[in-house]
């Protein structure tokens, strides 16, 4: 990996002996008077977003090795992040640790609802800010939905939807009735090769994508609601892919809705809302064939991360596990806010929370025995 970052800053020394001792949890970083609306992680990098609505907005990667931190896009270029108004939402964000580039979206509502995706890098002459598309859809729906952005070794991607009227003149002049139908022009996974966005051969439409190195697992859209927005179906295949051409490796089936997915190298984890209740599942990502499985509370947030060993999941502020060894859970720890991108990478799990007062990056270690 070529080194990108520019400048040292303070490092919490408790980083330096992370790896030693049994379970535990502690502070990454902390910062007074602002908050942190997004996180992620990749490797031995940490990403956040800063909304400042008096200076600048700011995306910030650190590097948990030696402590070097990168703060994009650069300032001396025009971008539309500084001064972008958040309003202290959530912003999707995702890090790669192979070329230390980020990925975020910033949302607006009205007066037309759309999603910049959007990306920079740390190193010199990488900093400048990337538009790559502009997701725009009306308050019906019709238009370019943005599903999930995703980053790991190597792999930045996004999921598109692209919604259009059955019938648009009928619905106009009131002779037919406004259905909303998915558009596959437009459609699929796009993922970045250089600083450019390509759609991911024979993907199509979805909701929901996780990677893992050069895989992908798909939540494919399967209808529109009312208010016009995709959502994923019943019982319908996850299908897992080469994020590089596309070709498909495997299909798991989950039982009920998936709403929330994650991929590790050798589990694909699923949430799913079922008639009967909600579930933590998991798969063979080369065969699709089923693991196990465990139910988990209803009020369970629609939010996974998982490696080999473990799929955690919140419900409110209390973080839990499942092994994927046993399928028995036990809660880790309660985090002091709601959780902000609760993310594993290896025996780290991180999220971001924010304080009255201040925000701060927790992570929390896993037995790694």
């Amino acid at each position: 990996m070529r080194v990108l970052f520019a400048a040292a800053v303070s490092f919490a020394a408790a980083v330096a002996t992370a790896a030693a001792g049994g379970p535990h949890a502690e502070t990454l970083y902390a910062r007074s008077g602002g908050r942190i609306t997004g996180f992620a992680q990749d490797g031995r990098l940490i990403a956040w977003f800063a909304p400042n609505e008096k200076r600048c907005n700011t995306v910030h990667v650190r590097n948990l090795s030696n402590g070097l931190n990168a703060t994009m896009p650069s300032a001396t270029a025009r971008n539309v992040t500084c001064t972008w108004p958040t309003r202290n939402a959530t912003v999707p964000l995702a890090v790669d640790y192979t070329t230390s580039r980020a990925l975020w979206a910033l949302h607006q509502q009205s007066p037309l609802a759309y999603d910049y995706v959007i990306g920079a890098g740390g190193g010199p002459g990488d900093r400048r800010e990337r538009r790559f598309q502009q997701l725009a859809h009306t308050a019906h729906g019709a238009g370019l939905w943005l599903g999930a952005i995703v980053g790991d070794g190597g792999t930045l991607a996004y999921a598109v939807t692209s919604v259009d009227y059955e019938d648009e003149a009928g619905c106009l002049a009131g002779s037919s009735p406004c259905t909303m139908k998915i558009q596959g022009s437009g459609s699929g996974v796009y993922r970045l090769v250089g600083w450019r966005p390509q759609l991911i051969p024979d993907t199509r439409a979805a909701v929901e994508v996780a990677a893992s190195g050069n895989t992908l697992a798909i939540v494919a859209t399967d209808s529109i609601t009312k208010s016009g927005r995709p959502v994923a179906g019943a019982d319908l295949p996850i299908d897992v892919v080469d994020a590089t051409n596309g070709d498909k490796i495997a299909s798991a089936t989950p039982q009920g809705t998936p709403v929330a997915v994650a991929l590790a190298p050798h589990v694909l984890a699923t949430l799913e809302r079922t008639p009967i209740g909600v579930r933590v599942a998991w798969y063979d990502p080369a065969t699709g064939q089923p693991l196990g499985s465990a139910p988990v509370a209803s009020a369970t947030a629609p939010e996974l991360t998982a490696s080999d060993r473990y799929i955690v999941f919140r419900v409110g502020r209390s973080i839990r596990a499942v092994e994927v060894a046993t399928g028995r859970i036990r809660t880790l720890t309660t985090a002091a806010a709601t959780p902000v991108g609760l993310s594993l990478e290896g025996t780290r799990l991180a999220w971001a929370e924010n304080l009255p007062h201040s925000a701060r990056i927790r992570a929390y270690y896993l037995s790694s025995g």
